[in-house]
């Protein structure tokens, strides 16, 4: 394993991080499982994990906080804060109140008397991010979160929260974490552009999009067992496409001409770009984080990168969407769900 730093800090992060949004859904990774998937994760290098406080409606914390009994040194963590856990005034967002309150919920949960990277998981539309940015700030200078990162931002948010904590002179965010993949490449555009003019690291998520660049639907056109498209109907239908089919099979034989596959490629083409810090990848067994891991090995050269790239875009992949969800966004003034 190789480690990069986070951002312009001095924060070492595997190159390939352990997704752990399955861990506590229903029907995915079980807290056996997640510790069977940590515990390889740390054999193999990785040594940072990114979950939050609503994935498996904070099961994923709890399971993760149970696995790192004993090696909380061999991990670093990062969690989550701002999307809903339920609905009604102060339950979201990124109000100082709710800030400081989940901190500490997510540390209970995750038996840690610290967090090492505490993250925006969506910006709160209602309110100025200066509130939020401050109380990230005190959390920072109280010894609670070492290190901030923003998720599914758009650009001028985060650079609009840079601007905000530099005249401030509050902690910098350290990374903005977004979908960015072979086949999802609207970062590009803005986002990944103005994180190299603010030395903001990049942290992609979704880097297989759901799925598809691991190569195993190309043998039967449908779903891989596993996956996030077996599960969501609406994910499948977005990227199992015959386009997109043969955008794969191209990669997968350009890749296989050099002695390697379509998922080893996904992982080393985002890895040429110096600016990603650390690629977020989930995993259904121990064995699939070796096979993350293993990518790290092939280093594109920059004659490759541009031919792989020339490919892409040639021939985008269909349904790419936004780099940024806004799925949970918060737009109004809460209201509370009528009781039946």
């Amino acid at each position: 394993m190789k480690y990069r730093h986070l951002g312009k800090t001095g924060l070492e992060v595997s190159e390939i991080g352990l997704g752990a949004n399955s861990f506590g859904e229903p029907g995915r990774r079980d807290r056996p499982e997640s510790a069977k998937i940590i515990h390889a994760a740390i054999d193999y290098g990785v040594n940072f994990v990114d979950t939050s406080n609503v994935y498996g409606k904070g099961l994923s914390e709890e399971y993760i906080g149970h696995a790192l009994k004993g090696r909380r040194d061999d991990m670093l963590i990062g969690t989550k804060f701002g999307s809903m856990r339920q609905q009604g005034p102060n339950n979201f967002g990124g109000a100082r109140a709710y800030v400081i309150r989940s901190v500490e919920e997510s540390m209970a949960r995750l038996q840690t008397d610290y967090i090492d990277v505490y993250m925006i998981h969506r910006p709160d539309t209602r309110i100025p991010i200066e509130e939020t940015l401050r109380a990230l700030d005190d959390l920072v200078r109280d010894g609670k979160i070492l290190y901030t990162m923003a998720c599914n931002i758009e650009a001028w948010r985060i650079t609009e929260a840079h601007w905000t904590n530099k005249q401030n002179g509050l902690t910098q965010i350290a990374a903005s974490e977004f979908s960015y993949s072979m086949m999802a490449r609207s970062a590009e555009a803005e986002m990944i552009p103005a994180c190299r003019e603010l030395g903001i690291g990049v942290v992609p998520y979704l880097p297989l999009a759901a799925g598809m660049l691991s190569g195993k639907a190309l043998a039967t056109g449908t779903a891989p067992a596993g996956t996030r498209m077996a599960l969501e109907q609406v994910t499948s239908d977005r990227w199992i496409t015959p386009h997109n089919l043969e955008l794969v099979r191209t990669l997968d034989n350009w890749a296989k001409e050099r002695g390697h596959n379509v998922l080893e490629l996904a992982f080393a083409w985002l890895l040429a770009e110096p600016i990603v810090a650390s690629v977020i990848a989930g995993a259904s067994s121990a064995e699939q984080v070796g096979q993350n891991v293993g990518a790290v090995e092939w280093e594109l050269t920059s004659d490759e990168y541009t031919e792989v790239t020339a490919i892409l875009d040639e021939n985008p992949a269909e349904n790419s969407g936004e780099y940024f969800s806004t799925a949970g966004y918060f737009y109004e003034p809460t209201e509370m769900t009528p009781r039946l």
